[in-house]
């Protein structure tokens, strides 16, 4: 199907609009500076975040039951406190501490490029962030939405095919009319194995600048750019 049948951009959002990594980093000096402790908070944010797959294979696998990414955040951020022997914590500190994933800021092309993408585009968020989260980090970064979609209203965290098939149930769409856009090849091979095309935009910073992002070699794709603007010409 050619891509002029594409109404909707669904994106990922961890990495590929927003850098929840350097966002991290940055809130754990100031809490650091105000609290009087003595983090690596590079090291601090990559732990957090090596969680997050193992976490939501145990909500896939029934080991636990269905838990919000935010309730699973939490859940890693205890673990991660505990390993990096840091107390003192009470529990508004650590409230707020999880909440650093509703303040993540964006990338500097995220807001420009969705902006021109929505003029043609509907453009949604497909990502396993809970609604609240991702509500909250549009309002906190200025990301223009046209609707909010995430794998919580499937209960089916990606790559289940459940969490990209709901999204096009919702925007009314056939899987071939929606785009995923993400900076890692997994996420789009499987938006594409149940009909869904694919922009890929690399985030070579994702992970710090010693470490390098999810490769994409060997992986076929409808679109590749540098960056949403790009994105927004290529799709014009």
């Amino acid at each position: 199907m050619p891509l002029t049948g594409v109404k909707a951009l669904t994106f990922d959002v961890f990495g590929t609009v927003v850098d929840w990594r350097g966002s991290i980093i940055a809130e754990g000096k100031e809490f650091s500076h105000s609290r009087h402790v003595a983090v690596d908070w590079a090291r601090f944010a990559d732990r957090w975040r090596a969680g997050y797959g193992p976490a939501m294979n145990l909500v896939r696998t029934g080991k636990i039951p269905w838990m919000t990414i935010g309730e699973l955040h939490r859940r890693i951020l205890n673990e991660v406190l505990v390993e990096f022997k840091i107390e003192g914590l009470n529990e508004a500190d650590k409230f707020f501490l999880n909440r650093v994933w509703h303040r993540l800021r964006p990338w500097p092309d995220s807001v420009e490029g969705l902006n021109r993408l929505k003029r043609k585009f509907i453009v949604a968020t497909l990502s396993n962030g809970n609604i609240s989260l991702l509500t909250n980090m549009a309002k906190n970064a200025g990301l223009p939405w046209d609707v909010i979609l995430s794998a919580e209203l499937a209960h089916h965290y990606k790559p289940d095919p459940e969490a990209y098939l709901t999204a096009a149930r919702l925007l009314d769409l056939r899987p071939d009319q929606v785009m995923m856009v993400a900076a890692h090849p997994d996420d789009l091979a499987a938006a594409a194995r149940v009909g869904f095309k694919t922009a890929y935009i690399p985030r070579p910073l994702e992970y710090g600048p010693d470490r390098k992002a999810d490769p994409a070699t060997d992986r076929n794709f409808d679109v590749s750019a540098a960056n949403f603007i790009e994105l927004a010409r290529r799709l014009a």
